[in-house]
């Protein structure tokens, strides 16, 4: 009896395992399911790979890897990464690309620009000092005191002694006439008159001789007419010119000394075309010389000369120099740094960052994380490192200052993609139709004369364009994909979608028989035209 109780229990406590165990195996049963769904969610959220497109930028995509004619693999687009999203001019590059790329920004900023001027010329003498010796008389040189070109002369310093029978009569007449003028000081008034109006012409001769008031009281006080007259220096320099030799015959006029003074001069520099507008008169300028390194040398702009030379684009500007020590000789090599300021301050960016076509100037403004926006800009003056901006940028907006060609080529690449092949259809099959050019590309129609599917060439008669301004003709076009070739042939009317690739370069992204294209709408080909 015992026996048997035992068994009982034993057999109920089995039974009562049995259903914990399929009540347990239950309860898990779609715990265990859902973990699986959740292991392979992620799996399902992993990027969707578009297409692949050319990696130099070409508008050219392909469904599966390739490589271009260069080796170069062809670059995968994902979902998410696809450059044809955002708005006009803008384009989006995953943060990967960013930093693959070497992307780096600055803040445009509002300072004053300080710019330097740079100049070569050379020391010139100041033409308003410079003198010349040239007697008013025919005479001869007697004795000459100064003898060599370059000497140093003081103020007033005899430089020679000249013979005239002009000036000893001259003399003699003002001597006679004085001295008849005191001896009818008590006579006749019109006598007396007569004589003093004599002596007065004598005197003025005398004076227009460019006879001294010294030499004319000595010879009042003794006399009789001194044989020679002596020349003096009205400056103090140095001969830059003498033509004065020991008994040569002069007439009058003859320049026969030509003394410079050297206590200031000038410095006149060829400022470029492009840095005329920053020099002002009166501004403070910096002139070094290769013959004294490590010295410098202040001075003033003093004049902006009003012609520009045709040969060389340059306008000559005078800087005034102190020359106290001799060492700014006339002939040296000189540079000129012109230190300058707006006066205002004004936004202004990297040079880095503006990329110049030739035909306008471009700005890379970053709007968000991998979102660039490509912008025309409107630049003003120039200063070392940085350029104003009259319009396109704002104080504070992020500009691409490295990297930013790359980023320029992408931006590019994405107006050429939107002419291509769509890319979810491109990923699912290689024979996909393309999607209608969108805001770059052209719409015609017209007759298809010649087709080449190996090469990818056609020719057609189509339609005036009227999106180009262009009259109907033959030309030829290139397509985008060979794909686009099936069942077209010779002799078949066809509307088509274009996009120029490069210049004289139309590459056909979409084309089908008119009566197939009729029947199917397609996207208006002239979008955002």
């Amino acid at each position: 009896m015992k026996r048997s109780a035992t068994l009982v229990l034993t057999a109920l406590a089995l039974a009562a395992a049995l259903g914990a165990g399929y009540w347990f195996g239950q309860r898990h049963a779609p715990a265990t399911q859902g973990d699986a769904a959740s292991t392979a969610a992620p799996a399902s959220t992993a990027r969707k790979l578009l297409y692949y497109r050319n990696p130099m930028g070409l508008p050219d995509t392909s469904p599966v890897p390739k490589r271009d004619p260069m080796g170069m693999d062809y670059i995968a687009v994902y979902e998410g990464d696809d450059t044809s999203e955002g708005g006009e001019g803008q384009i989006r590059i995953s943060p990967e690309n960013v930093q693959k790329l070497g992307v780096r920004t600055v803040a445009a900023e509002s300072r004053v620009l300080e710019r330097s001027v740079r100049a070569l010329g050379r020391i010139e003498i100041d033409e308003r000092r410079v003198v010349a010796i040239a007697p008013r008389f025919e005479g001869w040189v007697e004795r000459l005191l100064v003898n060599a070109t370059g000497q140093p002369v003081a103020r007033g310093q005899l430089l020679f002694e000249a013979y005239s029978p002009e000036l000893v009569s001259a003399q003699r007449e003002y001597a006679i006439a004085a001295r008849g003028a005191e001896s009818l000081a008590q006579g006749d008034a019109a006598a007396q008159t007569s004589m003093r109006a004599l002596a007065d012409a004598s005197l003025a001769r005398l004076k227009n001789w460019e006879v001294s008031d010294a030499q004319i009281k000595e010879l009042t006080k003794q006399g009789d007419a001194r044989r020679m007259l002596g020349f003096r220096s009205p400056v103090a320099g140095v001969v830059m010119e003498k033509k004065a030799l020991q008994g040569m015959r002069f007439m009058p006029g003859d320049t026969l000394f030509q003394i410079a003074d050297l206590s200031s001069v000038w410095a006149i520099v060829d400022v470029n075309e492009q840095d005329i507008a920053a020099v002002q008169t009166g501004r403070k300028a910096v002139i070094t010389l290769s013959a004294y390194p490590g010295k410098s040398f202040e001075g003033t702009v003093s004049y902006i000369y009003p012609t520009l030379s045709a040969e060389t684009r340059t306008v000559p500007v005078r800087v005034e120099l102190a020359n106290p020590q001799g060492l700014l000789k006339p002939g040296l090599f000189a540079s000129m740094v012109l230190g300058t300021s707006q006066g205002a301050a004004v936004v202004n960016v990297p040079t880095s960052a503006v990329i110049d076509s030739g035909t306008r100037q471009i700005v890379l403004v970053q709007r968000g994380e991998g979102r660039f926006e490509s912008r025309n800009v409107k630049l003003g003056a120039s200063a070392g490192e940085f350029v104003e901006v009259l319009e396109g940028v704002q104080a504070g907006e992020p500009v691409v200052v490295s990297a930013n060609f790359l980023l320029d080529a992408e931006s590019n690449l994405k107006a050429a993609v939107q002419g291509l092949s769509a890319a979810p259809a491109a990923s699912a099959s290689p024979a996909a139709s393309p999607v209608a050019s969108g805001g770059v590309g052209h719409h015609g129609k017209g007759r298809i004369d010649a087709i080449d599917p190996a090469s990818g060439e056609l020719t057609l008669t189509h339609e005036p364009i009227a999106s180009l301004k262009w009259p109907a003709m033959t030309m030829d076009f290139v397509l985008a994909n060979s794909a686009l070739a099936k069942s077209l042939k010779a002799g078949d009317a066809v509307q088509f979608d274009f996009v120029e690739r490069k210049p004289g370069e139309w590459v056909v992204t979409k084309i089908a028989p008119e009566a197939s294209a009729k029947a199917t709408p397609a996207a208006d080909p002239h979008a955002g035209h």
